[in-house]
């Protein structure tokens, strides 16, 4: 994704962060003080590249928004100038029950807040989304058809492919314990 902002923004791309791929994905940890090691250990800001530039930030997306901005707070450290932020899907608004660790919406950064309260949650200078439709172009389709999307976006949209009921009988806005098709 940044490869391919980079390119179509027509700015420079280099490698400001190193990533160690032997560290799994921080926001499915259980804990914050879990998520912030991790966050450090997977990620190490390249001084060289960084001090005194402006940089702009890619990520596939922002969950609780732990990751974005302790690596906003790596760069700016490293002496980034400037650090704009952009995520190539939609804001998260929905828990996930289909296989992504996000079943309490209250956790979800984009849930509790708008674009501008992300941004200065994150620390950003500039934060900006992917739009639905934006998503839909990526994937080559004209656009998202509400009545048949294509692919699961329930995280964005809040559309799921089939009803949810907490058949446990507790609270609809949190966790569902178990799912099923309404009849």
């Amino acid at each position: 994704a940044a490869l391919g902002f980079a390119n179509a923004a027509k700015l420079p791309f280099e490698l400001g962060i190193i990533r160690n791929h032997y560290v799994g994905r921080t926001f499915i940890e259980p804990s914050d003080r879990i998520r912030h090691l991790g966050v450090r250990l997977k990620h190490n800001p390249n001084r060289a590249k960084l001090k005194g530039k402006r940089v702009v930030l890619v990520d596939d997306s922002i969950v609780r928004g732990t990751t974005s901005k302790k690596i906003v707070e790596m760069v700016r450290d490293a002496g980034a100038s400037e650090v704009h932020f952009r995520v190539a899907s939609p804001p998260t608004t929905h828990s996930c029950f289909y296989g992504v660790d996000t079943p309490n919406t209250d956790d979800l950064l984009a849930h509790r807040m708008d674009v501008e309260g992300m941004r200065r949650f994150i620390g950003a200078d500039s934060l900006a989304f992917i739009s639905m439709n934006g998503l839909y172009r990526a994937m080559e389709r004209p656009a998202r058809d509400p009545r048949a999307p294509g692919f699961c976006d329930a995280c964005f949209s809040g559309e799921y492919p089939i009803s949810l009921t907490d058949i446990s009988g507790g609270a609809r806005d949190r966790q569902l314990s178990l799912l099923a098709d309404v009849a």
